[in-house]
């Protein structure tokens, strides 16, 4: 199974660039059986950009996480406290296998049913 993921640009580019190699997000599929993820940039690129898998997900308190994972965490410190403010827990995808696409898609070309980019995630 694979999901689509909104990420910020900025965070996509250091995905693909080997950098940050833990997405960051305050909730996770409910699903187990997520092995993929296709990233999606937001605006201003607006584009499927290219996907990822999923090497494990980390989970618990923010800080630990912060620990576990600040040396490939492609984020400054303030940021990543900022993103989980008043969140108890949190969730690190560690990133494997990425690809970089070609030519970026638009999101229905990776399924005509998408019209919109998904607020956090969605299943493909």
């Amino acid at each position: 199974m694979k999901v689509l993921l909104s990420i910020k640009p900025e965070y996509v580019q250091k995905i693909f660039e080997g950098e940050k190699k833990y997405e960051y997000r305050k909730r996770i599929f409910k699903r187990t059986d997520v092995e993929s993820v296709i990233v999606y940039a937001t605006k201003p690129v607006g584009k499927v950009i290219g996907e990822f898998e999923i090497a494990e997900i980390l989970e618990g308190d923010p800080i630990t996480i912060w620990e576990k994972t600040k040396k490939y965490s492609g984020i400054d410190k303030k940021s990543y406290i900022e993103y989980f403010k008043d969140n108890k827990k949190g969730f690190a995808l560690s990133i494997k296998n990425t690809t970089i696409y070609q030519e970026p898609l638009d999101l229905y070309e990776v399924d005509p049913k998408i019209k919109i980019a998904p607020q956090s995630f969605m299943y493909i």
